[in-house]
């Protein structure tokens, strides 16, 4: 432990002697330790963004559709089938379940007349399974469907066509036809992709259908199930079984997993996209190495004359190699630290900012795995860089120091 600690004194003397060389010899891997960083962090952020953006659509892992339907096209009767699903899913005691009907029309009163507008039946548990988000106001309350003004949720560009009126104030829409009546907007909803200029609003399932009787022909409900990954290979059958059993001739149900996690080969993907750009930082950081070696080697050559009075002085082989050795490795590790640090604020900045724009919900703290691949590849660097010198350091004897 002693000779440890000396050669790692020694290592860091060293580096103090000669840190405008270490300093230029090191910047380059600083550099490169802090891409292959934030090539690993901005891989994590990008896979949440994508597992985000795909709960959107088919919910969390693992989510159930269940969807009703009749072979010859009528319509189905949403109240009796959910009665039949509730009576089914009291032995299962799901935590989140949510009705939704897309495909509905409603109109509403404007300024400039009547507009037929797209319109999404929903459950207030259906924004936690899907992972909603709001650029303003709140979600749905399950008591919300009491309220005597029902809220409503609108898209921007509605919201822009309402004068972006403060939702403090209490705007509100009046509807006109089956589901006449006064809604209050209580919150609005970002565009789903760049310059989406849809108007479309969220309704409350119970608050529409107690106004309507039934369903709009063509529109289809479905119940969304969030039960978790490890449930779902056993509930899905089961549950498939339970309702498919008694079921009026020709009616069928689907059931069926809409997560991301469901889709074959959806997580691979994105392992090689993040493989593809740690192997770019990768060759960046081995190119720095080289550099680093190279300038070693070329320091080995004027430090002749130093090494061979040290050898004179009773310096042993191997606390030279381990000099020469540690002196690489502690100032890369240095490098590396400083580059990580580096990253790690940068990105912090940038995902406060959210300049790169991922609308993440659930924004995650810096990933552990890209410091310590980081940190890592900055100590296997040092290594490398400093064992090629200090076997040359070995070469050199006490007349050397003579010669130079």
């Amino acid at each position: 432990m002693t000779g440890l600690l000396g050669a790692l004194a020694d290592a860091w003397a060293e580096i103090r002697v000669h840190k405008m060389r270490v300093l230029l010899s090191l910047i380059g891997i600083a550099v490169s330790v802090a891409a292959l960083t934030a090539v690993i962090a901005f891989s994590e952020y990008s896979m949440q963004s994508q597992i985000e953006q795909s709960d959107r659509y088919g919910g969390r892992a693992a989510t159930i559709a269940v969807t009703p339907m009749d072979e010859s096209g009528a319509p189905i009767d949403a109240a009796a089938f959910q009665a039949r699903f509730d009576r089914v899913a009291e032995r299962y005691d799901f935590s989140h379940v949510a009705r939704a009907v897309e495909g509905v029309q409603v109109q509403v009163q404007s300024p400039d007349g009547v507009r037929a507008t797209p319109v999404r039946l929903i459950d207030p548990a259906f924004t936690v399974i899907h992972r909603e988000k709001l650029m303003e106001g709140r979600e749905f309350r399950t008591d919300d469907a009491e309220a005597l003004s029902p809220p409503v949720i609108i898209s921007e560009p509605m919201w822009d066509r309402l004068g972006r009126v403060p939702l403090d104030q209490h705007p509100t829409i009046s509807l006109v036809g089956d589901a006449a009546g006064t809604y209050q907007v209580v919150g609005v909803r970002p565009g789903q992709y760049p310059n989406d200029t849809e108007v479309r609003m969220d309704l409350l399932y119970e608050a529409y259908t107690s106004r309507v009787d039934r369903l709009p022909e063509g529109a289809q409900p479905r119940w969304d199930i969030w039960v978790g990954d490890e449930q779902a290979g056993a509930i899905g059958p089961v549950l498939a079984m339970d309702l498919r059993a008694g079921l009026p001739s020709g009616q069928v149900v689907m059931v069926d997993r809409t997560d991301y996690a469901a889709q074959n080969g959806y997580a691979e993907n994105m392992r090689l996209q993040e493989l593809i750009m740690g192997g770019i930082a990768g060759l960046i950081l081995g190119l720095g190495a080289l550099g680093l070696i190279n300038i070693q080697l070329v320091a080995m050559r004027q430090r002749v004359r130093e090494i061979g009075v040290r050898r004179a002085f009773g310096a042993t082989a191997g606390r030279v190699f381990s000099t020469v050795f540690l002196e690489s490795l502690v100032a890369t590790t240095v490098a590396g630290v400083i580059g990580i640090a580096l990253t790690v604020a940068v990105l912090r900045w940038i995902m406060a900012a959210d300049v790169m724009q991922m609308n993440l919900q659930d924004v995650p703290p810096f990933p552990m795995r890209a410091a310590l691949t980081g940190l890592v590849a900055a100590v296997v660097v040092g290594a490398l860089s400093g064992f090629i010198p200090a076997l040359v350091a070995l070469r050199v004897k006490v007349i050397d120091a003579i010669r130079f």
